[in-house]
Order: structure tokens, then C-alpha cells, then sequence
């Protein structure tokens, strides 16, 4: 299937990845909440696949994404939010019209994008991978509820990157997060597959 949900996952939870400067994502990580300074009212991008966080954050080189953070979050949290998005583009046949959509999205307290999945090269593979905008109600309790620990993988990231580029891609995939199709049947995706 095009659009699917691939993540590291247990019964209870799920991992998505963020990437921060070192003044957010540290301290997040050593406390296991995010701090003060973290902005709860601005719209927060939740990543499920390691390797597109990867090409969003260049291997943690890009400026104010250097310390690359696995969340673990509620199942039930995640799921909410999939249950209220909408989708961050208008699509014909799936919205009844673009005006239908947009007041979707105003109201909306989370969308949902799907962008081509990455490869250890980063390069695109053949099918899409979900990436999930939080705001308004949804992203405090990303925050301040549904996060159950904060990791910080940038080192594995790194080591990652050094095994790419030194032509070891069998040890590089082998450091990878084990990602297998989410649990999320049409009740949570219907609304939001072109």
C-alpha cells in the first residue's frame, strides 16, 4: 500500500522522531519532558520513520536540528490525533469541495502529509510515509501527556551516517529502528489517503 504507517511500535505505544537545536533537545531528553521553552502553542511535526527524520534533519547536521529526539507516545494519543486530522492538502473526490476542506483544516487540531519514504541514501523510495502536524489541543498533549520517554538518537544517528558513507550499508541497516506497519485500519485512515 502507497500510504502507510511504518513505525517502531509496541501494544501501548509508538515512536516519532523530532529534531531540535541542543538548548531544546537536550534538556528534553535528560528529563524526559520537554521544557518551558518548548512552544505548546505552535504547530509541532511528529515524524514515525527514522530515515525521513533523517532527510528532514540532513543526519543531525542541519542548523537548529542537531539533537534528534525518539519520542515514545501513547498509541491512544497518536491514534486521537489521526482520528481529528485533516489532510494539509485539498484533494478532489475525498473532500466534498476546497472550501469543505479548508474549514476542515482551520478546525482541525492536527493534519497529515504523506511524502515519499527515504532509503539509506535518502533517497525516495516508492511509496509514502506519514508525517503528522500537532497544534492548538493536540500538541500540549503531545507534550504534556501523551509522551511516555524522550531519547536522544542523535549519536546513533551519526554512527548511522558514518556506516552509509563508509560503504557499510548492511551494519548501517542493522542500527536501524525495527519499523513495521502501524495497526491503523480505515476508521483512523480513510479520511486521510488521496
Amino acid at each position: 500500500m502507497n500510504h502507510r504507517i511504518r513505525a517502531l511500535h509496541t501494544d501501548t505505544t509508538i515512536t516519532v522522531y523530532q529534531a531540535y537545536a541542543p538548548e531544546l533537545g537536550v534538556p528534553a531528553a535528560r528529563t524526559g519532558r520537554f521544557p518551558a521553552a518548548w512552544k505548546r502553542d505552535r504547530m509541532t511535526w511528529i515524524k514515525p520513520s527514522f530515515l525521513w527524520m533523517m532527510y528532514r534533519c540532513g543526519w543531525a547536521t542541519k542548523e537548529g536540528q542537531q539533537t534528534v529526539l525518539a519520542l515514545e507516545i501513547t498509541r491512544e494519543g497518536f491514534d486521537w490525533a489521526l482520528r481529528h486530522a485533516c489532510l494539509s492538502h485539498y484533494v478532489r473526490g475525498l473532500h466534498a469541495d476546497r472550501d469543505t476542506w479548508k474549514r476542515a483544516l482551520r478546525r482541525s487540531p492536527a493534519r497529515v502529509q504523506w511524502d515519499p519514504e527515504r532509503d539509506l541514501h535518502l533517497d525516495t523510495l516508492p511509496y509514502r510515509s506519514l508525517q503528522l502536524g500537532l497544534s492548538g489541543e493536540a500538541s500540549r498533549s503531545f507534550a504534556d501527556e501523551w509522551t511516555v520517554s524522550i531519547t536522544d538518537v542523535t549519536d546513533r544517528a551519526r554512527e548511522i551516517h558514518g556506516l552509509v558513507r563508509d560503504g557499510d550499508e548492511e551494519s548501517a541497516a542493522r542500527l536501524l529502528p525495527e519499523e513495521r506497519p502501524y495497526p491503523a485500519g480505515d476508521d483512523l485512515l480513510s479520511h486521510l489517503r488521496p
